[in-house]
């Protein structure tokens, strides 16, 4: 993963070298945290679009691997328990914690993408509109049973059929990354930022994304940078400083 204060150091120099000021560590914990989502929402998009070209060739198969592996760290699976009071199975916490960031029931990890759901080790495939649910009740040729259950899947509530489902539910999912943030004590002499790794949230990127989350940093603050050389000499100056003051 990538180190959050590596990140926060090295746009702190490409701002003093490029003379455009200095970024607090709200701004960047807030860029920071915008800038892994964005990343992260790529994957999923570059994946859905690579699964679409429906290519056989091995530079293809390269790609989807390569943006699997990315995702992998952000992949669940889970139970969920049934609903008794509204004979479901609803997938967030009731009343949601935090609000503005609402958590997948039971766990602490901010639902992004539905992917599969288990009745027992039976995959039930892709959801039934609840259109499509009505017509499927009406035959009995087509009515849902214990071997062949399906389900709905609106406003992040599953509703399994056949009803007496009321166990055995589990999903698997993507899971957003954490806020970053670059936590910090203050020197009470002079005021300045120290870092405190104790109180701070990593980026959960792959390491190579590194130079992508810099750039975009920066471009938060106003800066557009052309040369990724400029990337690269304040990333291994941020590297050779702490390696000196780790000796």
């Amino acid at each position: 993963m990538v180190n959050v204060d590596t990140v926060y150091q090295t746009v702190l120099l490409i701002l003093n070298q490029q003379q455009r000021g200095y970024m607090t560590p709200d701004e960047f914990n807030k860029a920071g945290t915008q800038a892994q989502l964005t990343i992260f929402e790529g994957y999923a998009s570059d994946l859905n679009q690579q699964y679409r070209l429906s290519q056989n060739d091995t530079e293809y198969s390269n790609r989807i691997k390569n943006i699997e592996q990315k995702l992998q760290f952000f992949q669940r699976t889970a139970p969920i328990p049934y609903d008794v009071a509204t004979s479901s199975f609803p997938l967030l916490d009731n009343p949601p914690s935090p609000p503005d960031n609402p958590t997948l029931v039971g766990t602490t990890d901010v639902l992004y993408r539905l992917g599969s759901v288990f009745y027992k080790d039976q995959d039930l495939g892709e959801y039934v509109q609840p259109n499509e649910l009505r017509q499927l009740l009406l035959s009995p040729l087509t009515q849902p049973t214990i071997t062949f259950p399906i389900y709905t899947y609106e406003n992040d509530v599953l509703n399994v059929r056949p009803s007496s489902i009321t166990s055995d539910i589990t999903i698997s999912y993507l899971t957003k990354p954490l806020d970053i943030k670059w936590g910090f004590t203050t020197d009470p002499v002079t005021g300045a930022y120290i870092y405190s790794v104790g109180s701070s949230i990593q980026f959960q990127l792959d390491v190579t994304e590194q130079d992508e989350l810099i750039l975009r940093i920066l471009a938060y603050a106003g800066l557009i940078i052309q040369d990724p050389t400029i990337i690269s000499a304040a990333s291994q100056a941020v590297a050779a400083q702490d390696a000196n003051e780790k000796q």
